[in-house]
C-alpha cells in the first residue's frame, strides 16, 4: 500500500528521554513501564515497552528514544501506555529501539 507524504506527516514522531523504567509483572509478555520527556510542549508520557530481550531498566534511563505521540491511549492491563516507542526486530524477534546517532532535544520531531 502506498502513502501519500500528507499521510506520513499526519503521524507525529518525536525524541524524548526515558526517565524511568519499572518492571511491568502484570503484562503478558515481558516489558517494562517507561517514564519518558517528550520535551516541554509535549510533557512527560509514560510507554509499555516489550525490550527486556535486550536491555536492563537501568540500562534505559537517559536513553533517547522515538516515540508516536499523536496515537490514542492504549490499555495494557492495568496500565495506560500514552505514546508508541517505535523499535525493529533483530533476527530472534528481540525488540531493539531506534534512537537519534546523536542527542537531540527532547520533543523534536522526526524529519
Amino acid at each position: 500500500m502506498t502513502i501519500g507524504f500528507e499521510d506520513f506527516l499526519a503521524v507525529d514522531i518525536r525524541v524524548g528521554t526515558v526517565t524511568a523504567a519499572d518492571a511491568f509483572p502484570e503484562a503478558r509478555k515481558p516489558a517494562f513501564k517507561l517514564t519518558i520527556d517528550l520535551g516541554p510542549d509535549i510533557g512527560i508520557k509514560v510507554s509499555s515497552a516489550q525490550v527486556t530481550d535486550l536491555y536492563r531498566a537501568e540500562d534505559l534511563v537517559g536513553r533517547q528514544v522515538m516515540a508516536v505521540v499523536n496515537f490514542p491511549p492504549k490499555r495494557i492491563g492495568p496500565f495506560l501506555s500514552e505514546v508508541l516507542i517505535l523499535g525493529v526486530a533483530d533476527a530472534d524477534g528481540a525488540i531493539s529501539l531506534i534512537r537519534p546517532d546523536h542527542p537531540s532535544p527532547n520533543g523534536s520531531r522526526m524529519h
